[in-house]
């Protein structure tokens, strides 16, 4: 059972990417879906989640408007469509299943944490 983020790279301020979460040995469709990320001496920030049944999205203001998370459950992946990148959204994002978008955002261990893929966003 693995989990794990791709899609990350550099790229100019102003730029986009696509984050892809793939989960290897379960279902992404039965759970909701959480994408964070970190950067050096920062906390955590959830940037975005997605409910199992795609009624829930949440965005973190910082990336309101230009970030989008979406699901194809056909290719048990979920996707973080990244645009209008800035400086500031440098860091190490990785994705993170759990039963709800309530127990993503509580900061308790979730149930699947994938590894990271860093994203760097040169001014």
């Amino acid at each position: 059972v693995q989990l794990q983020a791709f899609g990350g790279g550099l790229v100019q301020s102003g730029g986009s990417l696509r984050l892809s979460c793939i989960a290897d040995g379960f279902n992404l469709g039965d759970y909701a879906i959480g994408w964070f990320r970190q950067a050096p001496g920062k906390e955590r920030e959830g940037v975005s989640y997605i409910s199992a049944a795609n009624s829930i999205i949440y965005y973190a203001d910082s990336v309101k408007g230009r970030f989008t998370i979406s699901r194809d459950n056909v290719k048990n992946v979920v996707y973080l469509q990244m645009t209008s990148l800035k400086p500031e959204d440098t860091a190490v994002y990785y994705c993170a299943a759990d039963i709800a978008t309530t127990k993503l955002k509580s900061g308790a261990t979730p149930i699947y944490r994938g590894q990271g893929t860093q994203v760097t966003v040169s001014s």
